[in-house]
């Protein structure tokens, strides 16, 4: 088993840094696409993955996909037009087929178009920013970057539990390893590309800080993963990733952290 987690975490590493580092149109794509997969991993838990609904979900973030390629999005009031517009025609789809659906299934399809698909096209949107091609990887520094420390320190040291009905194995201590860990990488990486960026000491300790927080969200994303998962009494969102689970396992504190850096790495330009 560890093994098999090994190898595909390693393949998985491999591939986002060949999609970060050529960015663009294959980035875009590359979300896209596993955006898709994440969504409907998210309706099977509510047997939507086939439906009417589900498709004209998947139909919308295409749309929204196409529109950050063609007229350069930026999350602001377009995504305020886009929520609205979908929600029309997820509504529309609603009223047509009554009583098909249920009211809770539109909330949930409405749900995984923004957790899903928004949430993660500002790796993307982080991407295009000026230094975008070293920001980028602040997101998984204070996410994955923050998973492992966290691991690290609560196997050593940790004592107090964290969330002990949601998930029993985290700590208090393990979650303080995570944030300063993720802080201290990122404190790393930037003396490391810092003369690339043209940024001086100050940039690269409010990285750290940048980091820090996106560290804190990204244990609130994980966390809130697991609790939808606890509600359906489902161990994984699906098996794509051998050893991992689905694209939710593995993306889950990336999705709530990808915002997050997205807008506090405005600031360093």
């Amino acid at each position: 088993m560890f093994r098999t987690r090994l190898i595909s975490g390693i393949v998985l590493v491999i591939l986002l840094l060949a999609l970060g580092i050529v960015g663009g149109d294959v980035l875009l794509l590359g979300l896209g696409l596993v955006s898709l997969v994440g969504m409907h991993e998210l309706y099977q838990i509510f047997h939507l993955e086939k439906s009417s609904l589900a498709i004209t979900g998947y139909g919308m973030v295409l749309l929204y996909y196409v529109g950050i390629r063609f007229f350069s999005y930026i999350i602001g009031s377009e995504v305020f037009l886009f929520s609205m517009a979908l929600l029309v025609v997820l509504m529309s789809v609603y009223v047509f087929s009554f009583p098909k659906y249920k009211a809770d299934q539109v909330m949930a399809v409405f749900f995984g178009v923004f957790y899903v698909a928004i949430m993660l096209s500002c790796i993307y949107l982080t991407r295009m920013l000026p230094g975008g091609t070293y920001l980028i990887w602040l997101i998984f520094l204070c996410s994955w970057g923050c998973d492992t420390c966290a691991y690290c320190v609560g196997v050593l040291i940790g004592k107090h539990k964290m969330a002990p009905v949601l998930s029993p194995k985290k700590s208090v201590e393990g979650a303080v390893g995570g944030v300063v860990g993720a802080a201290l990488l990122t404190v790393l990486y930037g003396f490391a590309v810092g003369p690339a960026m043209g940024s001086s000491p100050r940039d690269i300790f409010f990285m750290a800080f940048i980091s820090a927080v996106g560290a804190l969200i990204s244990m609130i994303g994980d966390l809130a993963a697991s609790a939808i998962k606890r509600n359906y009494e489902i161990k994984d969102y699906g098996t794509l990733i051998p050893g991992h689970g689905g694209i939710l396992d593995r993306f889950d504190s990336v999705i709530f952290t990808a915002p997050v850096i997205y807008f506090l790495a405005q600031y360093l330009n």
